[in-house]
């Protein structure tokens, strides 16, 4: 079974830094591609970032790039995001999510689709004060 355990959010001011961490259960971890999304009050789930399964390609939405880093520790099965210049608009629950085929990701940018993934997080929470 597969479990994906969120931690490090918080409340933090504008401009402030915050990392999370997703640790995960599962022997094939490596094989994954991973993914941090994040859902604000009222809205739709949105992407925010994703690292293939070894790591060697990121992927990032706009808004975040230059800001935000996502890396991955295979060997204690953990991904984990750096947020750097926080925003109050990057107030969101953070979900790390699991796509056991990233095959797709290579044809086009599936790792941006919220349905791609196959296991999800309980989420943790951001706060980011003006």
């Amino acid at each position: 079974q597969v479990q994906l355990v969120e931690s490090g959010g918080g409340l933090v001011q504008a401009g402030g830094s915050l990392r999370l961490s997703c640790a995960a259960s599962g022997r094939t971890f490596s094989n994954w591609g991973m993914g941090w999304l994040r859902q604000a009050p009222g809205k739709e789930r949105e992407f925010v970032a994703a690292i293939s399964w070894r790591g060697g390609t990121t992927y990032y939405t706009d808004s975040v790039k230059g800001r935000f880093t996502i890396s991955r520790d295979n060997g204690k099965n953990t991904v984990y995001l750096q947020m750097n210049s926080l925003k109050p608009e990057d107030t969101a629950v953070y979900y790390c999510a699991a796509d056991v085929d990233m095959s797709p990701w290579i044809s086009g940018s599936y790792y941006s689709r919220v349905g791609e993934y196959d296991y999800w997080g309980q989420g943790t929470q951001v706060t980011v004060s003006s």
